[in-house]
């Protein structure tokens, strides 16, 4: 299942359309890093442009730069600190207050990068967000693991026949009217199949006057700092980056564990897709992950300790918060991030698009001199600190081509087990 968009991209590329880009995908539970190896990928690229090809306002993506300038991306591409400009995909979920925020966040830090948004990309209302948290705590203890920033809700509006789309909204008497279907049709509809309290004064709750209000305030805000195109119009004369949102393991249709998946496909799926679109025959993709695996919100956790015993870990991006509660940890299974990754490859079967694939390993700085792999006959064997990156290309015969032992780009080094892209900054 993908989300489609209303106004699917038609245009065909040009001869000035790139035939060759990267691509960086969290291979576990997402949080493995996509954001320091696209930072680095970005800085060695010739005029680069950073493509969100799935997720939305719920992606938190860390970067520091050699200056110490950090920043947790959401909106905007990690590339921003290098001057790329961001291009938001019809598969990205817009949430306009994020986006206003960010946008000021990243001025005080000196950078205004340009960002360009497919008309097609769906966009998050108020009603949203408070029938996603509503929704997340009627479940109590069977929580699904939501950010609660109205994500899927938005999708699952869109696909029932209320959607609002970034080309609405310059259409100030069309916005209107969706506003007003979803407050009088959608809100009760949605809370009505849940089995959830539909009087007048829940309803009222969630359709607060003066959350419009501010919402449209930021819309248009939002609308006054970016560009409305295809992606045919914003990567000519660009190297396309695809940057992935969460990761392989909660992908919507071959994560690990239903519900506990996103709304997302967050492999190649969309990649393949909008690289087609704009006429990309090629790419190097790069599958991100820690020496050990992480999870921020419920679901599954094969083999979770209470702590790593082996790492330091320090991750001041996924705080302890009431959706999601604290990171959680567990060994890294060498065996099944290897049929993880290969299982995603499969997407490119029969595409038009060649794909060369290859792992990344971050956050080395964490560990101490040995790290602790599960292999495939289940069994925890230790592994020294300087063997992880080859042991990480025997196991899933791919070369590995970079790893990270820092969280600031001038760190991110090629590894030299035969990478098929070069990452060093």
């Amino acid at each position: 299942m993908t989300m489609q968009s209303t106004n699917p991209t038609t245009a065909s590329p040009t001869k000035t359309s790139p035939t060759t880009a990267k691509a960086v995908i969290g291979a576990n539970y997402g949080d493995e890093g996509k954001g320091r190896v696209t930072d680095a990928c970005a800085a060695t690229m010739s005029k680069p442009i950073v493509i969100r090809y799935n997720g939305g306002a719920q992606a938190g993506h860390s970067v520091t730069d050699p200056d110490g300038r950090r920043h947790v991306f959401s909106h905007f591409g990690s590339g921003s600190f290098v001057g790329a400009p961001t291009f938001l995909s019809r598969f990205f979920v817009v949430l306009p207050r994020v986006f206003v925020r960010e946008r000021a966040e990243l001025r005080r830090l000196g950078e205004n990068p340009s960002l360009i948004c497919d008309p097609g990309a769906q966009v998050t209302t108020p009603y949203d967000v408070a029938l996603n948290r509503a929704i997340e705590e009627a479940r109590g203890h069977q929580r699904h693991g939501s950010v609660g920033v109205g994500f899927g809700e938005t999708i699952e509006r869109a696909e029932s026949g209320f959607p609002l789309t970034i080309s609405d909204l310059a259409d100030r008497s069309k916005t209107n009217a969706i506003l007003a279907a979803i407050a009088a049709d959608w809100v009760p509809q949605r809370l009505k199949r849940l089995g959830l309290a539909t009087s007048d004064s829940t309803i009222a709750q969630i359709t607060r006057a003066r959350e419009i209000a501010a919402w449209r305030a930021e819309v248009t805000t939002m609308l006054a700092g970016l560009t409305i195109a295809p992606i045919t119009k914003a990567v000519r004369g660009r190297s396309p980056l695809f940057e992935g949102a969460q990761g392989l393991l909660l992908d919507m249709d071959h994560g690990h564990a239903f519900p506990h998946v996103t709304r997302s496909n967050t492999g190649l799926q969309n990649i393949l897709v909008l690289s087609q679109e704009a006429g990309i025959a090629r790419l190097e993709v790069t599958y991100v992950t820690r020496p050990y695996l992480t999870r921020h919100g419920s679901g599954p956790l094969h083999h979770e300790l209470s702590r790593l015993d082996f790492a330091r870990v320090v991750d001041p991006t996924n705080l302890p918060n009431p959706w999601q509660g604290s990171l959680r940890f567990a060994p890294l299974d060498a065996c099944f991030l290897k049929t993880t990754i290969h299982t995603d490859l499969r997407a490119a079967a029969g595409s038009a698009v060649t794909v060369n694939a290859s792992p990344a390993i971050t956050c080395l700085d964490q560990l101490d001199d040995t790290a602790f792999i599960r292999h495939g006959d289940g069994s925890l064997r230790p592994v020294p600190r300087q063997h992880l990156t080859r042991l990480l290309a025997d196991i899933t015969t791919l070369p590995v081509g970079f790893e990270s032992a820092s969280p600031q780009r001038r760190s991110g080094r090629q590894s030299g087990h035969r990478p098929t892209t070069t990452l060093a900054a």
